[in-house]
């Protein structure tokens, strides 16, 4: 058995391809558009041949999704996380919860998803102003 891909619906496919593409750095491997069923599917991967993550946007769809208590968050390693961090808080990105331990961080995508920041290896030495940063919001 192989792993392939967690999916995640979207309200809007650009907002949401900028997110994961220019924000967090994802590249899109492949791309599906199913005219007769309305939706497009965008596959997303950290590099070519890696699990997945399934954008799916249904195509003039306002609906709200609601996520279900069964549903945790998405987790990225990274090679230094105070330094990705730092990066996507000039990208106007809330870091809903700060690496304060040097390990972990968590961020919320355009449709509310959680996403994890876990620093690769082991945890970075505690450092300023990490350290001192309060939690916002649901993460």
């Amino acid at each position: 058995m192989k792993f392939l891909h967690t999916m995640v619906r979207v309200k809007d496919l650009d907002e949401s391809l900028k997110f994961y593409i220019d924000t967090l750095g994802l590249i899109e491997t492949k791309r599906k558009e199913v005219p007769a069923g309305e939706f497009t599917l965008v596959f997303l991967a950290t590099a070519p041949w890696e699990p997945e993550l399934e954008l799916t946007y249904n195509w003039g769809s306002e609906e709200v999704y609601e996520t279900g208590r069964s549903w945790g968050h998405l987790a990225y390693e990274v090679e230094n996380i105070y330094q990705y961090c730092s990066m996507l808080q000039v990208k106007w990105v809330i870091i809903n919860r700060p690496p304060r331990d040097g390990k972990m961080a968590f961020i919320k995508s355009p449709d509310d998803v959680s996403i994890e920041i876990l620093q690769a290896w082991d945890a970075l030495e505690v450092q300023a102003p990490w350290k001192d940063m309060e939690s916002i919001g649901k993460w």
